[in-house]
Parts: structure tokens; C-alpha cells; sequence
């Protein structure tokens, strides 16, 4: 058994959807079903381009304390993010703000975190990413842990954090383990992007994914946008990393065709050792989802 660990995460921040109607706007706009969720519930959505390419994700969750929404966003990208949805507010009686001196954190490990009434709630995608809880700025939970534990945890799970590991407006959502992640509802109505999503699922168009890559040697990882190659042909590219573990997105024929050769995928002169994340199953079937 380990103890909790609690972590700051300083890139991450809150964007507020005040109002009784805010549920309905930014359900008709996200990938997931946010109406209906209850205090302490929380849903995994993101906000696609018309084409069904990826703009931004986000963990949402009743406000606890007025009628609306509040969006736990990718801070550097929260600008982006509020000025896409006051675009597509029009006549929605919806207020669209960041949240000032609050704060995010993780908690993750076995057994329950302190909240010391903080609000909280259980990561949607993962029960191993375990909680986040927002605090005051000036009043944070005690005894934090480096931020860095977190990113080594959400690497060795191979959870995808935004745009540091898709694409932005190029990315698409099943190759990055969004299905699995309880991201995408395809029982929802109609959102933006829909189409892409929902055609890359029943056609069966899914052709590479998201894989955790470590090197043989242990060294650690060469920068996100580094191509992987097998036998000198381009294979994928590498995503975020820490170390010597990280993401990268791979063909899915070029995974198949290494592992049944027995040769090994290469980034920045390393030898790789690559594995599908355990909760995204077994690899589709000729890259069919």
C-alpha cells in the first residue's frame, strides 16, 4: 500500500459557465454528455474543430456553489478556449469567465485524500489518475508532493495531457484513446465534429494510436515532434516525456510489423520498447476500431 500523494498542478486552471443554461450550451458543442452531472461527478469532453479535428479538453463538474459548469482547462490555453465558446454563445444566457485565486491539484495513490471540504471529484477517464481538488491559491492541502510525480504517473498510465500529446486542429480523438479515456459518448446528440468521430469508430478508420515508449538504454526520451522510424521509415512521432518514459503516436501497422519481425522502433537514434496503455485494450484489427 502507498500513502496518497498530492500534488500542485500550476497548468491547469478553471473557466466558469455561470448561468441555469449553461449545461444545455456546452453539451450541444463537446464530445461527452455534461447535462445531468451531479455535484462531485465530473465528465471528460473536448471541443473539436467542424471537421472533427482536436481543439481542446477539458474535465467538467457542477459549480458547487451557483447554477453552471466549471471546466478544469490546460491554463496556457484557457484564452483560446473562452473565446471559442463566446463565439458559439449567441443568444445563450451564459457567462464565460476564469476562475481567480483557485487553484488545481491531484491526488492520486491507495485510499481517499484529505479534502478538508475542498471541492472534488473522482478523474472521469482513470480511477488510477484519482482526484482533483481545487483550493484556494493561498490555503493549499498539505504536505505536497513535486509536480513531477504526477507527470511520471500520468506517463506510466499513457494518459494524454491536451495539446502537449494531440495535435492541435489536426489531431482526432479515437487515435488518442478518447473512447477509452470516457471522452466521447456516441449515444449523445449532435456536437460539433460529430461526424469525423463518429465515422472514424464505425468505419473502422483508425490507423494509429497513442503508445508508451521507453528507451532500451534507459536514456531518457528525445522532445515531443521527434519522428519515429522502423528500418528508416517514418513509424510516428514522439509526444510528451519524462525521462526515459513517454508518448508517442505510432502506426498501428508499423507496431504489428516490428514486434512480428522482431526489430525495434527508433526515435533520435534510441532503441525503443513500446506498449499499448492497459486501458485501451488490445490494438484494433487492421486498424479497425
Amino acid at each position: 500500500m502507498t500513502e496518497v500523494t498530492c500534488v500542485a498542478l500550476p497548468n491547469r486552471a478553471l473557466l466558469s459557465l455561470q448561468g441555469e443554461e449553461a449545461a444545455g450550451f456546452l453539451n450541444a458543442l463537446v464530445s461527452n454528455d455534461v447535462v445531468g452531472l451531479q455535484p462531485g461527478q465530473a465528465a471528460y469532453a473536448a471541443l473539436l474543430t467542424p471537421q472533427g479535428k482536436f481543439l481542446h479538453d477539458f474535465l467538467v463538474t457542477p459549480d458547487p456553489h451557483r447554477p453552471g459548469l466549471l471546466l478544469d482547462v490546460a491554463a496556457d490555453r484557457l484564452p483560446d478556449l473562452q473565446r471559442r465558446l463566446t463565439l458559439y454563445r449567441l443568444r445563450a444566457k451564459v457567462g464565460i469567465q476564469p476562475v481567480e485565486h483557485v487553484c488545481c491539484y491531484a491526488a492520486f495513490g491507495d485510499g481517499l485524500p484529505n479534502l478538508t471540504g475542498a471541492p472534488a471529484f473522482p478523474d472521469p477517464r482513470l480511477p488510477a489518475l484519482g482526484w482533483r481538488i481545487w483550493a484556494p491559491c493561498n490555503a493549499p492541502p498539505s504536505h505536497l508532493s513535486d509536480a513531477v510525480a504526477y507527470e511520471a504517473h500520468r506517463l506510466a498510465l499513457g494518459v494524454p495531457d491536451g495539446a502537449r500529446d494531440i495535435e492541435v486542429e489536426k489531431g482526432i480523438l479515437l487515435e488518442n484513446h478518447f473512447e477509452a479515456l470516457n471522452g466521447v459518448d456516441f449515444r449523445k446528440g449532435c456536437y460539433i465534429g460529430q461526424e469525423l468521430t463518429a465515422r472514424t469508430k464505425y468505419r473502422g478508420l483508425v490507423k494509429k494510436q497513442l503508445h508508451i515508449v521507453q528507451a532500451e538504454s534507459g536514456a531518457a526520451l528525445p522532445p515531443a515532434g521527434t519522428l519515429v522510424t522502423l528500418d528508416g521509415a517514418e513509424a510516428g512521432e514522439m509526444r510528451s516525456s519524462l525521462n526515459g518514459t513517454g508518448l508517442a503516436l505510432l502506426r498501428l501497422e508499423a507496431v504489428a510489423k516490428a514486434e512480428s519481425d522482431g526489430k525495434k522502433l527508433e526515435a533520435g537514434g534510441l532503441a525503443l520498447r513500446v506498449r499499448r496503455p492497459d486501458y485501451a485494450g488490445p490494438p484494433p484489427e487492421s486498424g479497425k476500431a
